[in-house]
């Protein structure tokens, strides 16, 4: 017996592959462009990462007349692990935002 093909439902299928296709590519391009500032907890260092986890800048904010070597890395550290989260948060915001409507094939 002959299976019928449904050309609605593929034509659908293909349809909603391209716009969730084009929608991915700019999602990766978005995710590239949003950045987030976070600090360490103690201020003394700043980080710039995009939302795709690329660390665009570290400045050293605070004095670091009295620091130790074990204290400035420990607040590299501190502020890269905040940085890393702050670039999870906005990718998953960004993800909410553009995909957020989206329902997987077969559900409605």
């Amino acid at each position: 017996m002959a299976r019928e093909i449904d050309e609605a439902f593929i034509e659908a299928a293909v349809e909603r592959y391209q716009r969730l296709d084009g929608l991915l590519a700019e999602f990766d391009k978005a995710v590239r462009g949003v950045e987030v500032t976070v600090s360490s907890p103690d201020g003394l260092v700043e980080v710039l990462v995009t939302a795709d986890g690329t660390i665009r800048d570290v400045t050293i904010t605070g004095a670091l007349t009295g620091r130790t070597n074990t204290e400035l890395s420990r607040s590299v550290r501190q502020a890269v692990a905040a940085a890393a989260d702050a670039a999870a948060w906005a990718r998953s915001k960004l993800h909410a935002e553009m995909f957020g409507e989206h329902t997987p094939l077969g559900e409605s």
